[in-house]
């Protein structure tokens, strides 16, 4: 029985550890940018948008759990890991942002994709949902609020207020100046994952990571978004780690009063912000429960 078991385990190791022996690599245009992509498995499109600090391996445990299914496509954001890394701020604008996901699920040849987001991804996500849902058939987030519920927050929740000195910091014309890539990996817990997050972040552009907070997290004065209701149209599943500090709990209430179809909320005690790896089968289960529904 030992042996059995032992077999197994060097099996599963094994299995995970040629994961990137076995995706493909692709690069879809949005408009001159070039957006770096993993793929692995075939089946309906899900579309997988990492946040920050990360890159396309975030989603490695989901990709395996669901490639049997699906064809799971991982992007690395633009100023991330291979994708390219164009100058300015104005260039991380979200909707240049929204459509370089529309430019990858055009480039594999399909006209929509179960769209996956976490953090900056999953507000990308939300915002693709919103504005191109045509294209969207249905919405998975991890640990990032509807944007309307984080601004009711930061306008209103001191405790919010004070968890987002860290996207001020980020804000500041020298933060870039503070990282290195090894800072920016202190939050993976696998040492060869943790390997291959440094290498990333050497390929990556600290400046560009930082202009997705210049351009488009919210500035003092905090004001609540009062504009007109536009409803996500399509079902939506929402995952959140209830050890995040960054982004409190209390931004979820209300979510269900700006979707027009079932909403989905799986909330994990115990898991942190980086909630897709903190409990990565749980995470992996429950969307794989969630679509095949």
């Amino acid at each position: 029985m030992r042996s059995i078991l032992l077999a197994l385990l060097v099996a599963g190791a094994s299995h995970a550890s040629d994961l990137e022996a076995r995706v493909t690599h692709g690069y879809a245009d949005s408009n001159g940018v070039k957006i770096h992509y993993a793929s692995l498995g075939k089946g309906p499109l899900v579309v997988m948008i990492h946040g920050f600090p990360d890159f396309w391996y975030t989603w490695r445990n989901q990709m395996e759990a669901l490639s049997d299914s699906f064809q799971c496509v991982a992007i690395d954001q633009r100023g991330y890991n291979l994708s390219d890394k164009p100058s300015g701020v104005e260039n991380y604008d979200v909707r240049l942002l929204v459509g370089d996901v529309a430019a990858v699920i055009k480039s594999l040849g399909r006209d929509k994709a179960i769209v996956v987001g976490h953090d900056w991804g999953g507000l990308v996500a939300w915002q693709f949902a919103l504005n191109i849902p045509q294209m969207t058939d249905r919405l998975i987030i991890l640990n990032l609020p509807h944007p309307r519920g984080l601004m009711r927050e930061l306008a209103h929740n001191p405790q919010q207020q004070k968890n987002s000195q860290y996207a001020r910091n980020f804000q500041q014309p020298d933060a870039a100046s503070k990282l290195s890539a090894e800072q920016l990996a202190f939050w993976v817990k696998d040492p060869a994952a943790k390997a291959k997050y440094v290498e990333a972040f050497k390929r990556s552009d600290f400046e560009a990571m930082l202009n997705y907070y210049k351009r488009n997290y919210p500035r003092e004065p905090y004001t609540e978004d009062t504009s007109p209701v536009v409803k996500a149209q399509m079902p939506v599943l929402m995952i959140h780690g209830l050890g995040d500090t960054a982004l409190l709990s209390g931004a979820l209430n209300n979510t269900w009063d700006w979707l027009d179809k079932d909403l989905t909320l799986v909330t994990i005690p115990g898991a942190g912000h980086f909630v897709q790896q903190d409990a990565s089968d749980l995470v992996s289960r429950t969307i794989k429960m969630w679509l095949i529904r």
